[in-house]
């Protein structure tokens, strides 16, 4: 179908893998202590992956998510206090943002209607609170970000293209692509990528699916 994609890493660095399986994300240790700084956009319902780091490493993490289910499941959940959760998304714009429920039976992920096909328009949908990551930065009041985790439904080509353009400091860029939803296709993957690249963002691990994808700074 025009759809599978798979990226071979750019550069070698120690890598460690944090989270239960289908919710696991893999990073470079080097440098990370207790005062790093770690931005988990799309956390669902398993923060598995964050709780790790805490416990590994003793730091603070900034989860975002603004779906209400998502903010259900973590409001009743017992969460260690170094977890700070913000009921808002990241997107390329401040402001509200259509999402719809998904068509897939067990699947509770929503996603941004731009990354629907239009047979999907009926579909139950939500307003919400989305900012821009120098938004989000900005508000938090923080120098840099050590790690950026986003797995946002199809809205990270956008958000990507927004982070190059920013001044922001990121050492770390996890991202899950969305290349396999029908409006969005490898080509927007490829020119994310050749983005970073030329951001001096290199990968350092790709997932067994090809879809989540590791960057790392180097000096460019």
């Amino acid at each position: 179908m025009g759809r599978d994609f798979y990226q071979s890493g750019q550069i070698n660095c120690p890598r460690l893998t944090f989270g239960n399986r289908y919710a696991d994300w893999t990073f470079c240790p080097h440098n990370l202590d207790e005062h790093s700084v770690i931005y988990s956009f799309g956390v669902g319902e398993d923060i598995s992956f964050d709780l790790e780091l805490i416990q590994y490493y003793n730091l603070h993490i900034h989860a975002f998510d603004p779906s209400p289910r998502s903010i259900e499941w973590v409001q009743k959940q017992n969460i260690r206090a170094e977890f700070h959760f913000h009921p808002f998304g990241l997107a390329g714009q401040d402001g509200s943002i259509t999402f719809s429920e998904p068509a897939e039976p067990g699947i509770h992920s929503l996603k941004m209607t731009d990354s629907f096909r239009g047979d999907d328009a009926e579909l139950k949908t939500h307003l919400l609170p989305v900012h821009r990551l120098q938004t989000v930065f900005e508000k938090l009041g923080h120098e840099r970000i050590d790690i950026l985790k986003m797995d946002i439904e199809g809205a990270e080509y956008k958000v990507i293209e927004d982070i190059i353009h920013s001044s922001i400091p990121i050492s770390q860029v996890l991202i899950e692509f969305h290349h396999r939803f029908s409006t969005v296709g490898i080509g927007m993957t490829k020119q994310a990528i050749s983005l970073l690249n030329g951001a001096g963002y290199r990968i350092f691990n790709v997932s067994a699916s090809g879809e989540e994808i590791s960057f790392i700074k180097t000096c460019s």
